[in-house]
């Protein structure tokens, strides 16, 4: 644990303390914070984490998610999103037009293609893989926080995008929970709109630098 002000970036005490290695840092008295020093030069703060705990509970039992106050403290250039092994507003926007913009992504591990097939035949004809974007509505109408290395083309986004939580009108309460509707067709199925098992179980990692 390395005491340091909030206003350092994590880039500084990898070069000031020589710090090379994921580590956890303290702080100030604020909070504790893990980092990754080493991939892409280092100085990645790891500021959010979700994983589905129960595909099967629909909202009765609470997927988990994680963040540190660097969520929203941090100002960052730079925003990687790590799919690890192991509540959103409805009817404020109209997918496609009201989605954010979608950002071209560098991969650490894996390329497009191997995300392409990470979900179902159905959904690979509706998204363009190599982004991320955030808020991205379906076509009833709610909304997800992200795409995970994907731009969507189509609006059927509950099959590929994260972070719904909320109402979802088809099927209620089929699509309700963070991984939205990962199984339509099947838990890790990977056929028609059911995303693979590895994706499904993968717990989701924000960094900012």
């Amino acid at each position: 644990k390395i005491d340091v002000t909030i206003n350092i970036a994590q880039y500084k005490i990898r070069d000031k303390y020589h710090v090379y290695d994921g580590t956890i840092f303290s702080i100030g008295v604020l909070y504790q914070m893990f980092c990754d020093m080493t991939t892409v030069g280092g100085g990645w703060t790891l500021v959010a984490r979700v994983h589905e705990n129960n595909m099967y509970g629909k909202c009765t039992s609470v997927s988990f998610l994680s963040q540190n106050p660097g969520y929203f403290d941090i100002v960052a250039q730079d925003v990687p999103v790590w799919h690890v092994p192991n509540n959103s507003e409805f009817g404020i926007g109209t997918c496609i037009t009201d989605n954010e913009p979608a950002i071209p992504i560098v991969y650490d591990t894996g390329n497009a293609i191997a995300t392409n097939y990470q979900y179902g035949p159905n959904s690979r004809g509706i998204f363009e893989p190599g982004f991320i974007t955030f808020r991205v509505f379906n076509t009833e109408k709610a909304a997800m926080a992200l795409c995970s290395s994907v731009k969507p083309t189509g609006c059927h986004t509950e099959h590929f995008c994260i972070g719904g939580g909320g109402h979802f009108p088809e099927g209620v309460p089929k699509q309700c929970g963070d991984f939205t509707s990962f199984d339509w067709n099947g838990y890790g199925t990977n056929t028609e709109w059911s995303a693979s098992r590895e994706i499904t179980e993968a717990s989701v990692l924000l960094f900012y630098r």
